[in-house]
């Protein structure tokens, strides 16, 4: 679990920090690269809503070799590509399988460590946001070293390779037996309707809004830093440092959700964090980049959050798998409207002022949401 979360993150980071170099390389507008920065969103909330019904019908671990083959395989054909519509299409084939590995692994948490939650899903949300600073840092020197950005790109398919082989004989084994020894929780039909609850829009519009800032920033803030006079490699390490100092936050905070009796303080704290930084990006974002990196690595706490809160706000497996595949299906397709918009704004106007006033707007939108789900309740009783 912990190889599959290094790579859920890497195949959209490297293209934020190379995305100048790809744009350049493949004609790309500014239009389209917004496009190819919403696809992980529209991918993960199309793929995210299919995974249950995938997995009441195939074995979870089948499932996911086939979601890791395709990660794998999309990175090479995206970086082997002259095409901007084949580089969007074999983006989309990659993504697709992060999506679906996006909604297994909290499942396969609550299957083989139903005791250990916080701390199995802090451990594997820490390798993800690991993963994700690996190659924040490392695309645009990898690229410089082989002289192109294909390289740049291509390079994490190895490391989803290498993830997929633990998960090939544990496949093969559940194959004959499949129809006999499927778990319980993923057979039965799940009867939790999340989105005939409030309890289940409030925690996705919290996911979406959050995931819409973490994906516009994946996405934008290399680019917003090299407008503000930094070297490509250095905007990089800038963006890589947002995800770096996530990784002890990501570890942290689903001990701390778990152990407050309301998420309350939590969500006004990486509010506060994340509004300073927007701030402070849009005023000066050379003069104190250090600590505008700092602070939006603590609002994207708000990421190990929502995914703890998933467990906290059901009682049964079977209610924590429809959360969790409502609250991510829904809330990407909120999230789908960060890149695209912030692409489209800078494009207009040329700056950063009119994209950070969105991301301010979507992340009162976030606290709102986040305020109905603080106090302990459970999708069950709705």
């Amino acid at each position: 679990m912990l190889l599959v979360a290094l790579n859920l993150r890497a195949v959209v980071t490297s293209l934020g920090a190379l995305l100048d170099e790809v744009r350049d390389g493949l004609g790309l507008s500014g239009t389209m690269a917004g496009l190819v920065t919403t696809l992980p969103t529209i991918a993960f909330a199309g793929l995210g809503a299919l995974t249950p019904w995938l997995v009441r019908r195939v074995a979870p671990a089948r499932v996911l070799v086939v979601a890791m083959f395709a990660l794998a395989a999309g990175q090479v054909l995206r970086a082997t590509t002259d095409s901007a519509w084949i580089f969007v299409l074999t983006s989309a084939l990659a993504l697709a399988g992060i999506a679906v590995a996006n909604i297994l692994l909290p499942m396969l948490v609550k299957q083989h460590f139903p005791h250990r939650t916080g701390l199995v899903t802090g451990a594997y949300t820490m390798a993800l946001t690991l993963g994700t600073t690996v190659a924040a840092a490392s695309a645009v020197p990898i690229a410089h070293a082989f002289g192109s950005w294909r390289a740049g790109l291509g390079v994490w398919a190895a490391m989803a390779a290498v993830a997929v082989l633990p998960w090939v004989p544990l496949a093969l084994r559940t194959r004959a037996g499949a129809r006999r020894s499927t778990p319980a929780a993923v057979a039965a039909p799940v009867r939790v309707r999340p989105a005939r609850t409030r309890l289940g829009w409030a925690m996705a519009v919290y996911f979406g809004a959050q995931s819409l800032s973490g994906y516009a920033i994946m996405g934008w803030l290399a680019q917003l830093f090299r407008d503000a006079g930094y070297q490509p490699e250095s905007a990089g390490l800038l963006l890589a440092g947002v995800t770096a100092l996530g990784v002890p936050i990501a570890l942290l905070m689903p001990t701390l959700a778990g152990r407050l009796g309301s998420l309350r303080p939590l969500v006004l704290g990486l509010t506060t964090a994340s509004a300073l930084a927007y701030l402070g990006l849009a005023l000066a974002p050379r003069g104190a980049a250090l600590l505008w990196v700092a602070l939006l690595a603590i609002g994207q706490g708000a990421f190990p959050m929502i995914l703890t809160a998933i467990g906290l706000r059901a009682r049964t497996a079977e209610g924590t798998v429809a959360l969790s595949a409502f609250a991510q299906s829904t809330g990407y397709v909120i999230a789908a409207l960060g890149p695209l918009m912030v692409g489209i704004l800078y494009e207009v106007t040329g700056g950063w002022t009119a994209p950070l006033g969105f991301l301010l707007g979507a992340l009162a939108v976030q606290t709102a949401a986040g305020m109905a789900i603080a106090r302990p309740r459970y999708v069950e009783d709705e």
